[in-house]
């Protein structure tokens, strides 16, 4: 269930178009209906306002301007816990492996400048 603050993708006609930030659901004047207010995250940014049911804000399929349309929440995925031989730095000598992620210290980054 998508709520404030929560990141949403915005869907048109099945194709991913833009992320957008749930910053207020307020009812409407029609029962059953909220006022979304999104803060568009793409270039320029943008604020709107949509009044949709409870179902659509959830991921429930919708149309705007004869346009299908659909939200759908987005959920930061989880991080591997550390294991014992995984450290966050590399052991002197070791190679990485190619394509591997790694820790980068970004105050040591500002230093070398």
């Amino acid at each position: 269930m998508a709520d404030i603050h929560d990141i949403v993708l915005i869907h048109l006609e099945d194709k991913p178009i833009s992320f957008a930030r749930i910053e207020r659901i307020d009812p409407d004047v029609k029962p059953g209906w909220f006022r979304l207010k999104l803060f568009i995250l793409q270039v320029p940014l943008q604020s709107v306002t949509w009044i949709l049911r409870r179902a659509y804000i959830d991921g429930a399929e919708f149309t705007m301007s004869g346009k299908r349309m659909r939200l759908e929440r987005v959920v930061c995925p989880e991080e591997e816990a550390p294991s014992a031989d995984k450290s966050p730095g590399r052991a002197p000598g070791k190679e990485e492996k190619k394509g591997a992620a790694r820790v980068i210290d970004m105050k040591s980054l500002r230093k070398k400048r």
